[in-house]
């Protein structure tokens, strides 16, 4: 029997675990593998099942009181080639399954040595990306936070991390999934087979806004890939001529992620709204005032438990030693902008 649905899983097209249990479409390499898998486990379920029931059945219908008394049955003596049968065969079907099981987790877990790093940063409630690249002899970091960005059929090497909670990155169609955990890396890697786009999911529950912790992976071919890195990187170099609140702008929707929890447009969010708040007065969670100026925004931004505005949760992660000098004037700025 195990024979008959390895050769039925063997014969079954790349796609099938697209279609079979309803899986996520395949769009990494390992991906067929990991179907695979999972499908034989299913069917191998499957027909036991229905035997066992099927067994059940039989002997409920087969053997049943017929006249309403007791009878004598024979003592059971036991049967050891039944025994031995029903030991050594789920046995060797285990096997199978460890041995398809940890060629494909080795697989999972070991990267090319050529692959693509890129830095992944979780925090509540939103996913950071940072990468190198090399233009012109030149190496450039670059940063985005819309979407995780790669060339198809190319490996790449995920190094998480997170500011605060525990999170977990999934993405369904690459079949990968791990905990990102504070104070600690964890790495997951895939090569993308399909252009498109992907649905990112944090798989850990991590506070308030937890189900909108969501991205995409975008997948582009080769030539457009080159034109988002072409992009990025002039963005960055035409950074120098833009106004400090335009600077701080794109830090506090982008690098920094600022908008996943304060407004600026005076919507209530997981952190109070900043329009118009630059000048006036705030009440603490202690009943305190405090009036917002500079040293208070750098002191909420470094250390943000220092001082709690009444009415919100104290969950925003610390930046302290992830934000320059300059970036903290740029988003001085900013702020301060949106204040006229």
């Amino acid at each position: 029997m195990t024979s008959a649905l390895l050769a039925l899983l063997a014969a079954s097209p790349a796609h099938a675990g697209d279609n079979w249990f309803f899986l996520p479409e395949q769009a990494s390499t390992f991906a067929a593998d990991v179907d695979s898998l999972f499908n034989f486990i299913n069917v191998l379920n499957l027909v036991f099942f229905v035997a066992m029931m099927g067994a059940v059945l039989f002997f409920v219908i087969a053997y049943r009181q017929r006249d309403g008394k007791h009878h004598a049955t024979s003592p059971n003596k036991g049967n050891h080639q039944l025994e031995l049968a029903w030991s050594v065969g789920p046995g060797l079907l285990l096997l199978v399954m460890f041995y398809q099981g940890f060629t494909i987790y080795m697989d999972m877990r070991v990267p090319p040595a050529d692959a693509m790093e890129v830095r992944v940063q979780g925090q509540k409630w939103l996913w950071n990306y940072e990468f190198d690249v090399e233009r012109d002899g030149t190496t450039y970091t670059l940063f985005e936070n819309e979407a995780l960005v790669v060339p198809v059929n190319t490996p790449v090497q995920l190094v998480m991390t997170s500011t605060d909670v525990l999170h977990s990155y999934y993405v369904p169609a690459f079949r990968v999934k791990q905990d990102v955990v504070p104070n600690r890396y964890t790495t997951i890697w895939f090569e993308a087979i399909k252009e498109g786009e992907f649905q990112v999911y944090c798989t850990e529950y991590c506070g308030t806004d937890h189900s909108r912790m969501l991205s995409t992976a975008r997948v582009l071919s080769d030539e457009e890939y080159k034109d988002y890195i072409d992009g990025k990187i002039d963005e960055l170099l035409m950074d120098g001529s833009k106004q400090p609140w335009e600077r701080g702008m794109a830090n506090f929707n982008g690098k920094f992620g600022c908008m996943a929890c304060h407004s600026v447009e005076g919507a209530q969010g997981v952190g109070p709204h900043l329009d118009g708040k630059f000048g006036t007065e705030e009440e603490l969670d202690d009943g305190s005032k405090v009036t917002i100026d500079d040293n208070y925004i750098r002191e909420s931004i470094m250390r943000p438990a220092a001082k709690v505005v009444a009415g919100y949760p104290a969950s925003m992660p610390p930046f302290e030693g992830r934000v320059s000098d300059e970036e903290m004037a740029d988003m001085l700025a900013y702020i301060k902008h949106i204040a006229e």
